[in-house]
């Protein structure tokens, strides 16, 4: 919440790909309330089409040498290669 406020916002959104996302994004957001009541949550869901993917998957699959770009944009799979020194 210090981050939140120290970039002047007032709401954080926050995605959910599946039930199990949701419960423990809830209790992220109920304690985030207790420590910054002014501060709202927003929750998207994905479309089906990227219910699957994760950023560990994501991780794995690059660390792996696999090819992201069907997973990320372009600009993710740049940050990827030049983390990975490719």
């Amino acid at each position: 919440m210090d981050y939140v406020r120290a970039r002047g916002s007032r709401t954080v959104v926050r995605g959910l790909r599946a039930f199990t996302d949701f419960e423990y994004e809830f209790q992220m957001a109920l304690t985030n309330r207790k420590i910054a009541p002014d501060i709202e949550t927003v929750f998207l869901m994905t479309s089906e089409s990227h219910s699957y993917i994760s950023s560990t998957m994501v991780r794995e699959v690059a660390e792996l040498g696999g090819d992201t770009a069907t997973l990320v944009p372009k600009v993710v799979q740049i940050a990827l290669n030049r983390k990975l020194r490719r």
